[in-house]
């Protein structure tokens, strides 16, 4: 018999729209990015705002913690792309990355790499040990982000065509030994592929709008999807079966973020972000 997980223990943190969220490595920290251009970091603990940068005039769509050196790194719709030290409270770097808005940002684990992807429809690699330089373009792409692509090559490594709509989100994830991709996307649907992108294992339907993030819990057998129809819903990671939706009523869902070693998730609302846990 399979484990009955669900959500609870939701804590809220009010704001304007929140963009993106993701949890600090070792500290009680969770760092939100707003469509207002403000960038702060909440204590899940204290329930208190530690640290507020005003970034931009514009959205800021993605931002990440680079703990290794104590630094904070946003892209916001302006193009450019800022770093800060938030110890000091100090910008430190600053510069135009794209020629459109900057959708997401990815912190490579051990390497000092930077992706940036973008609505000029090219994805770029930085390197700060390098002062910042673009290293890599990836480029091919006529809009939507559909190709998954090697960091060490400009030559996309997969690409999935199986969405009838653009694509909002993709995840690695592995049970079993196996490796698997998830998708979610604006056909409202999110999608189980190979590692390959080459065939699709299994469609994951229920959201009644764009599903804009997905996130396959690394500890726990589940994956999880949020949507503008402003549901979280988990999913089992080995049969694939619907576990368990739930409607926070903050609005629309715009991100996903897990801890790892807990059972804790933050998501990303139209109203703030929430936080709960996974309990069976």
């Amino acid at each position: 018999m399979s484990t009955a997980f669900k959500f609870e223990n939701e804590i809220v943190q009010r704001s304007e729209r929140a963009k993106s969220v993701e949890f600090h490595l070792t500290q009680p920290w969770i760092l939100v990015s707003l469509h207002s251009g403000t960038v702060y970091i909440w204590n899940y603990q204290s329930q208190t705002t530690e640290k507020t940068f005003k970034v931009a005039e514009s959205p800021v769509r993605s931002a990440k913690f680079i703990p290794s050196k104590g630094w904070v790194i946003v892209g916001s719709d302006d193009a450019f792309i800022r770093v800060y030290d938030y110890g000091m409270m100090e910008k430190i770097k600053e510069f135009q990355a794209h020629k459109d808005y900057i959708r997401w940002l990815c912190v490579h684990p051990v390497l000092p790499y930077v992706l940036s992807a973008s609505d000029d429809s090219v994805i770029k690699l930085w390197d700060w040990e390098k002062d910042w330089m673009c290293t890599q373009t990836f480029e091919g792409h006529s809009h939507y982000v559909m190709r998954i692509w090697n960091v060490h090559s400009s030559a996309p490594k997969v690409t999935l065509d199986g969405h009838e709509k653009g694509l909002n989100f993709v995840d690695y994830f592995s049970r079993d030994d196996v490796l698997y991709l998830l998708s979610g996307s604006d056909d409202y649907t999110a999608k189980v592929w190979d590692d390959k992108g080459r065939s699709c294992i299994q469609t994951l339907e229920g959201h009644e709008h764009n599903v804009t993030a997905v996130c396959a819990h690394p500890e726990l057998p589940i994956v999880i999807t949020g949507s503008e129809d402003e549901t979280l819903r988990m999913w089992d990671a080995n049969g694939f079966g619907l576990k368990h939706v739930v409607k926070f009523g903050h609005g629309r869902i715009w991100d996903i973020a897990y801890q790892k070693g807990s059972h804790r998730v933050a998501v990303a609302c139209d109203e703030g972000i929430a936080v709960v846990e996974i309990v069976c």
